[in-house]
């Protein structure tokens, strides 16, 4: 997969990690778009290096899907954790 699609696969992960860890993220929606990218590209890596299941070259494989979507919610979990999970 090249760069875009691990792009747009982190906004749609980001946005499923979102609605599994609903509320009010201190940085807003543009912050945990960012997040759900860094969370695809985290959770790949992990996937390829811990777990010896390198990411497939094709969009729709279910394990990239996981992987991707794993890393988003435990980046947003993380972030929640350290900025808190409330606007002021």
């Amino acid at each position: 997969m090249g760069i875009v699609s691990w792009i747009v696969l982190g906004l749609i992960a980001g946005g499923i990690a979102k609605f599994l860890l609903p509320g009010r993220d201190p940085g807003g929606l543009f912050v945990t778009t960012l997040i759900g990218v860094a969370g695809s590209f985290v959770g790949g890596w992990l996937s390829a290096t811990f777990l010896h299941r390198p990411v497939a070259k094709s969009f729709f494989d279910l394990a990239t899907w996981g992987a991707a979507i794993a890393g988003s919610f435990v980046l947003l979990v993380l972030y929640r954790l350290l900025f808190g999970n409330s606007r002021r």
